[in-house]
């Protein structure tokens, strides 16, 4: 999930290579005939967090490709793409994956996302990237055997990360994300941009689908998601002041407003909003 660091504006980034930079003008795959976006403008609910009976109305659930989709509605499946999980977390904690595949920091040692405790995995090689993506591959398939109506990537953005210090570029994010999108939809499945509207403009060569957007509203981004995807966009906010800027886009958009930890109703922390 993206919070303040996440967003480029605190994070500086190097420019990319000249001959790592031409790597993103190659065309993506053709996106399948048989994706089906989202319904717009549909009540939804974010549920990475823990899996629960949806609110009445709700159309459009984001759950995590371990869980069951939702009977009915349509589901997106929640795969962290770009980072590992929290240490000692299964599957996909930090110490699940070979030490070269994760970006490593000036100090020689794991780069950490500071908020969510994930080390950054290395998309830096095509390499590499096709060693990392035959992992997220399995996940993609238990989502399309599942019944899952879409993917959602999410840490796009771990480029931004000041952790990364310049080491991963946009271009290595682009390449690596073409690849999962590639196969995604051979597979019968949407595609979502998470976050990063620095390349919005860029999904369809990146084939993305669709956006999926945390905190927009927040941080004033709605409208670059809405110039890029039309009304094809879900949004998640976390505090009240992003729910109701986000909410100025009216029925157009579908957007929730949520705790920031995604708990499920019982918890002290849950929360559930719409416009």
């Amino acid at each position: 999930m993206k919070l303040p660091q996440r967003n480029g504006r605190w994070a500086p980034i190097a420019v990319a290579a000249a001959a790592v930079a031409a790597v993103i003008t190659a065309p993506a795959s053709a996106q399948a005939a048989s994706v089906t976006l989202p319904p717009v403008g549909a009540k939804w609910d974010y549920q990475i967090g823990q899996a629960y009976t949806p609110p009445a109305g709700v159309k459009i659930v984001s759950r995590d490709w371990k869980a069951a989709p939702a009977a009915g509605l349509y589901n997106i499946c929640y795969i962290n793409a770009f980072q590992t999980q929290k240490q000692g977390e299964v599957p996909d904690g930090i110490q699940d994956w070979p030490s070269d595949l994760k970006i490593k920091g000036s100090n020689g040692k794991d780069a950490i996302d500071p908020e969510w405790k994930e080390a950054i995995l290395d998309i830096t090689t095509d390499a590499k990237r096709q060693r990392i993506a035959t992992r997220i591959k399995s996940h993609i398939d238990d989502c399309a055997s599942k019944g899952f109506n879409a993917l959602e990537l999410d840490n796009y953005d771990s480029f931004t990360r000041g952790v990364v210090k310049g080491k991963i570029t946009k271009a290595h994010a682009e390449a690596y994300v073409r690849i999962l999108s590639s196969y995604g939809h051979s597979k019968g499945l949407a595609v979502a941009q998470k976050n990063t509207a620095e390349l919005a403009s860029r999904h369809a060569l990146n084939g993305l689908d669709f956006a999926v957007v945390e905190d927009c509203g927040r941080w004033t981004e709605c409208g670059d998601f809405v110039d890029a995807f039309g009304n094809n966009i879900v949004v998640v906010e976390y505090t009240d002041g992003g729910l109701a800027t986000a909410c100025e886009y009216g029925g157009r958009i579908s957007v929730v407003r949520r705790d920031e930890n995604v708990t499920a109703p019982g918890s002290g922390e849950y929360r559930y909003g719409t416009c």
